[in-house]
């Protein structure tokens, strides 16, 4: 029976024709797989299937996604967020590079929350890593996580009473009332590219969704590990940004929304 498989040209072009032919003949491809967006369990021989290629600096992954939750597409990320990809979806891809998986690789941590500003309650993404973040190429134990992000246009904030600039080509993906993706720009000049992509689209409150839609950006903030924590509630939230921005340790943007 044929796969109901998409191999975009973008990703053909990336895995050659002969390899693209075999997925689709069926020989490479799983019939059941774990969608790499929603993670429910998915079908090549009964509903329509995206190939979706990761790509690090050293590491290519091919993964499958419903195509009502991806359309095939070539995803490039750092070499960091593609093990921790490998680990989180390993039991549907096929690894195209040489390397191995590292261990104890540090992850996005990501909460959604209101923020008030200048009396404005604005929607929030906090973005703290499960442990520390070295530059690429590093043999240090040091955490360069703000200064990476300082690098890419994040500004320093000391307290929040203003709302941060906007970072242009930077955006934050909405789709169907939820959260999938933080992009920024291509260093290529082409396409955005997934600075975080969520494993599973995150839910926001009715409330987050209304705020994005009315200001149509969202505001970014962003702390070493151990800075922010996971806080219950938005105002224990809003205390522990207000803590790390007195510490010298958040970084902030205001970023475009794509999707609704």
């Amino acid at each position: 029976m044929p796969r109901m498989l998409d191999v975009s040209d973008e990703v053909r072009a990336e895995i050659g024709d002969e390899e693209a032919d075999r997925l689709l003949a069926g020989d490479n491809t799983p019939g059941s797989y774990d969608c790499t967006s929603c993670r429910t369990p998915g079908d090549s021989e009964r509903e329509r299937t995206s190939t979706v290629l990761f790509i690090g600096d050293e590491t290519a992954v091919l993964a499958f996604a419903h195509a009502d939750c991806l359309p095939s597409q070539v995803v490039q990320v750092t070499e960091e967020q593609l093990q921790g990809a490998v680990r989180s979806i390993s039991g549907d891809t096929t690894d195209l590079g040489p390397d191995k998986v590292t261990p104890e690789q540090a992850v996005l941590g990501v909460t959604s929350g209101l923020v008030l500003i200048a009396g404005e309650l604005h929607p929030a993404l906090v973005v703290e890593p499960t442990g520390p973040i070295v530059r690429p190429g590093s043999t240090g134990v040091g955490d360069d996580f703000l200064p990476l992000l300082i690098e890419q246009g994040f500004m320093p904030v000391t307290e929040l009473s203003t709302v941060p600039p906007v970072l242009h080509g930077w955006s934050v993906l909405l789709a169907m009332g939820q959260l999938h993706a933080v992009l920024q720009p291509s260093a290529n000049g082409g396409q955005p590219v997934a600075w975080w992509q969520a494993h599973q689209p995150l839910q926001v409150t009715e409330g987050w969704r209304s705020a994005a839609n009315k200001h149509q950006q969202v505001l970014m903030f962003a702390a070493p590990v151990g800075s922010i924590g996971r806080q219950p509630r938005e105002d224990l939230l809003r205390d522990a940004l207000d803590k790390a921005a007195a510490n010298g340790k958040l970084v902030a943007g205001t970023l475009p929304l794509a999707g609704t």
